[in-house]
């Protein structure tokens, strides 16, 4: 049984409903839904939500996740177009892109995440833009693609520790993950960088201390860390259930690090509040930079 701190009760007044329907309206997923996200009923109702691009199928055997698995068939080429008239809809000033994993492709789908991020900028003037990326099996130039669009924020996570990954993500790596952050960071140097754990998959504290420090070091400037909650039955099963205590810990120990801003909390996910955990970091830069011009 679940820790009376997870449960939620589930949010579906008119701004829910409204959300819903204008997803359905332009044939778009989201990762709110198609991940079983414990926060939908919240997050739409503060309308917003978060994006899910390249179809719904994945590409990746990971064992924590909800997504559909399997291999995906081309690509939709009006769906940068039908995101941007949903943002514009649905009145958003700040918007998540995230996608499925499709190793299928030959940039992974990055030309697809900056087709994306054009046609919101001509819809949408004044809306930020957050993507949530694949590693896109390491290709430098892929992640080059998304970057020459100019989001305002670049995030990838990291999901949990490196003795855990043949497990929980057996189609990934651990290092080839840290090396993309790092070179997002070094290739745009203003750019706000964010990544996040999962905890709860059965990873020890000081291996969580660990990664948050690699995480950091390489110039990551937003965390997010969040239980681990398994999404169906054949996913990976929950080893622990940290309290509301233990996150306000790592909290504490993650701006000792010398993040710019840390979300912790047993139902964070890596878009929650994402509209504040980037105004939490790019508001006071934009402070610092207008004082030092004048």
């Amino acid at each position: 049984m679940r820790p009376n701190w997870l449960r939620i009760k589930l949010s579906t007044g008119k701004n829910f409903n409204e959300i819903k329907a204008i997803l359905r309206e332009n044939k778009l997923h989201t990762v709110c839904e198609e991940a079983i996200c414990p926060n939908i009923g919240e997050c739409f109702e503060q309308r917003t939500a978060t994006f899910l691009i390249l179809g719904d199928t994945c590409t990746r055997q990971c064992r924590f996740c909800a997504v559909k698995k399997g291999m995906p068939f081309g690509i939709d080429e009006g769906e940068p177009l039908r995101v941007a008239e949903a943002v514009k809809k649905m009145k958003l000033q700040y918007v998540v892109i995230t996608s499925v994993t499709r190793d299928d492709l030959a940039d992974g789908g990055a030309s697809v995440y900056a087709q994306t991020i054009q046609c919101i900028r001509e819809y949408v003037k004044d809306c930020m833009i957050e993507v949530l990326i694949p590693d896109f099996g390491g290709s430098s130039e892929s992640l080059e693609i998304v970057l020459n669009a100019r989001p305002d924020i670049v995030n990838h996570n990291i999901e949990t520790v490196p003795r855990l990954y043949s497990l929980v993500m057996p189609m990934a790596d651990y290092k080839r993950s840290l090396k993309l952050l790092k070179n997002a960071k070094e290739t745009v140097n203003e750019l706000t960088t964010k990544s996040g754990l999962m905890l709860g998959l059965g990873e020890e504290w000081n291996e969580i201390i660990s990664v948050m420090q690699a995480i950091r070091d390489v110039g990551c400037d937003i965390l997010t860390l969040g239980q681990y909650l398994s999404p169906k039955r054949n996913a990976l099963p929950i080893q622990r259930y940290y309290t509301p205590e233990e996150f306000e810990m790592l909290k504490v120990e993650g701006a000792r690090i010398g993040f710019l801003h840390v979300e912790s909390g047993p139902l964070v996910r890596s878009s929650y509040h994402a509209k504040a955990q980037s105004e939490a970091v790019i508001l006071p830069r934009m402070n610092t930079n207008f004082h030092e011009c004048g």
